[in-house]
């Protein structure tokens, strides 16, 4: 299948050697099956963005390819390796795949240094490396550093939380719903942090519910409905569909337009 074909369901053309594949996956909680036989193949070094509307299947997706949810049928490989039934994210964490869910990923009753000091743990890194390369990223953190990261504004927390993630040195970055609840200027200066990160070579599968939030950094996209991948294709041509079929509601890049100038420019 081509990725520049719109309207071509499954997996893009991802060449031999994807960062992220998942192969007829099924996946569920309890007797509900929530993903039907997902095709998709995540090309490396890429920002694939995972369109659709609540409901749609997307963090199950994800929390599929980040070792949180087993899925029932199928197979999942991370650069190549097959991901064991049994594989927790930690494991994972360890083969470079870090996911920030949705909501607040941070110890509400630890500091930001404590919580960014919880990689000092594996033994291999340093306090004052973690926090320097942590507050390098988010400057706003360091003059937050002894204060409780469940007194933070929410947008301080998704800055935290992508701060520790950042400190493991990913390959693999899997993100739930960054933009929810935040402010449009601080979406805006995630994303442009999500963005430097995939210059640098990291590879980032993103949910979002708000399409030009997403296609604004997306190299791939698509349509997630009905836990099946509907669509892949480019970003602006994936955008253009989502917004005309599938979602509604103000998106946090535009201040609270609606979602039909979602596409359009900023």
């Amino acid at each position: 299948m081509s990725l520049t074909d719109p309207a071509a369901p499954g997996a893009p053309d991802a060449g031999d050697d994807p960062a992220l594949e998942l192969r007829a996956v099924r996946a569920g909680y309890g007797r509900i099956e929530v993903i039907h036989g997902v095709d998709l193949a995540v090309p490396r070094g890429s920002v694939f963005a995972l369109l659709g509307p609540n409901g749609a299947g997307k963090s199950t997706l994800l929390k599929v390819a980040g070792g949180r949810l087993e899925a029932r049928a199928g197979t999942v490989r991370v650069d190549g390796a097959a991901i064991g039934r049994h594989e927790r994210p930690d494991q994972l964490a360890r083969r470079g795949v870090c996911t920030i869910p949705e909501g607040r990923g941070v110890f509400p009753n630890l500091t930001v240094r404590e919580n960014l000091w919880m990689w000092t743990y594996q033994g291999d890194r340093k306090a004052k490396e973690v926090e320097a390369r942590a507050f390098a990223r988010f400057p706003r953190l360091a003059d937050r550093r002894r204060q409780l990261a469940g007194t933070l504004s929410g947008g301080e927390q998704q800055m935290l939380a992508l701060a520790r993630a950042l400190v493991g040195e990913p390959r693999l970055l899997l993100l739930d719903e960054l933009s929810m609840g935040l402010a449009p200027l601080v979406v805006a200066q995630l994303y442009e942090a999500v963005a430097a990160l995939a210059a640098e070579g990291v590879t980032v599968v993103l949910s979002e519910q708000f399409v030009r939030t997403a296609v604004a950094i997306a190299t791939h996209a698509a349509i997630v409905a009905g836990g099946r991948i509907e669509r892949v294709g480019r970003p602006e041509d994936m955008a253009a569909v989502a917004v005309d079929t599938y979602l509604a509601g103000p998106d946090p890049a535009t201040g609270g337009a609606p979602s039909s100038d979602q596409t359009g420019p900023p």
